[in-house]
């Protein structure tokens, strides 16, 4: 790229992350409480960064900077990790859409969703663990005439609600090896149900699924079969989750230095002090841009690099919430102060799909292959 191509990316990049900065420490700091106790949904901000361009800097046709993309996510999960969570959501069903063989998804909705004029999550959780061999998968199609019926409960899906979407993969006919990827619509065949009231995150909207012979219409279908393209976006997938990761923990930091003059004295003989977090998270954040810059490798080397440090992202994350709230004592312990907030979120990074003992399965397994008995 010449030297001005390369100085204007610079400074574009520079002007993204600084309408994104403005949006989350204005508006979204100012409802974060909402959204973590009283499960506010906030499509406001989500639309706000999507004309900011926050949620397509990995798309294609913006150059797949995936770098950019974390670095914009772990802007927002500075200070709010369920915004960041739908971030992630909402950017990697825009990676299935412009996999989409359609026009009407990979360019029409495609368009719209990049913009978050529409939105859609993600639904590959339960998928993601039967392919691990960790759970069954919940739903199965059969063909049918203009496309297949599906069937099936999902237990819990984010980013979704009636009038929006999210990619999806079901068994065709049970049989392993014949799976199906596509766009599950929200346009009343589906039923939603609430789920259970979690301890965090409740601004996710994240409902329960049941399919009851759901006509799936081929214009729909992303990907049959779908383990290939599984393969090359199941790192992309991964490697985004290091954005809500790295904003958490810089949140944590935060805390830990707001209270530094005040306890600063006595703070220093706790482990975790946040000049080391400080390091050990600029190194996270170093190490997964380096990944990100070649998001479609697919060699085992490579995907046990992002394996690692989306493991590596959610145990800093637990450590610097637990220091965080020590750090801060009792007024970190309120049920609207951040630091308690942050505990909730960095357990949801350990969690959510693929949790750490999902990664150290995978992981343990790829070395097995890389260096057989």
């Amino acid at each position: 790229m010449p030297a001005r191509n390369m100085t204007q990316a610079v400074q574009a990049d520079t002007s993204l992350l600084q309408r994104v900065e403005g949006i989350a420490r204005g508006p979204l700091a100012a409802i974060v409480t909402d959204i973590d106790l009283n499960g506010h949904y906030p499509l406001e901000i989500l639309r706000a960064l999507g004309e900011a361009g926050a949620l397509a800097p990995h798309l294609q046709r913006n150059g797949a900077d995936f770098g950019l993309a974390i670095q914009a996510m772990a802007t927002v999960s500075r200070q709010c990790g369920a915004t960041g969570f739908l971030m992630w959501c909402h950017m990697v069903c825009g990676l299935y859409l412009e996999k989409a063989p359609d026009r009407a998804l990979n360019t029409d909705l495609l368009s719209t969703h990049a913009l978050g004029h529409s939105f859609g999550g993600t639904a590959l959780s339960n998928p993601m663990k039967a392919l691990a061999g960790i759970e069954r998968m919940a739903l199965e199609a059969t063909p049918a005439p203009g496309g297949y019926r599906v069937s099936g409960v999902l237990p819990w899906v984010s980013h979704i609600a009636p009038g929006q979407y999210c990619g999806a993969m079901a068994r065709i006919d049970g049989q392993k090896g014949r799976e199906i990827l596509f766009l599950l619509r929200f346009d009343g065949q589906a039923t939603l149900r609430p789920c259970p009231h979690f301890s965090g995150m409740e601004g996710t909207s994240t409902w329960s699924i049941r399919l009851d012979d759901y006509f799936l219409p081929a214009r729909d279908v992303i990907a049959v079969p779908a383990q290939p393209l599984v393969s090359v976006i199941r790192a992309p997938f991964i490697l985004l989750q290091a954005g809500m990761a790295a904003g958490i923990v810089q949140g944590c930091i935060d805390s830990m230095l707001e209270v530094e003059p005040q306890l600063g004295h006595v703070n220093r003989f706790l482990e975790d002090r946040p000049d080391t977090m400080q390091a050990e998270l600029d190194a996270f954040t170093q190490r997964a841009l380096k990944l990100a810059r070649t998001p479609g490798e697919t060699d085992t080397s490579y995907l046990l690099d992002v394996l690692d440090v989306r493991a590596h992202g959610s145990e800093l994350a637990l450590r610097a919430s637990q220091s965080a709230l020590l750090h801060q004592g009792a007024r970190g312990y309120l049920s609207t102060a951040a630091p308690q907030r942050r505990v909730r979120e960095a357990q949801f990074v350990a969690i959510v799909t693929p949790a750490i003992k999902h990664l150290r399965l995978e992981m343990a397994r790829l070395m097995t292959e890389e260096l057989p008995a």
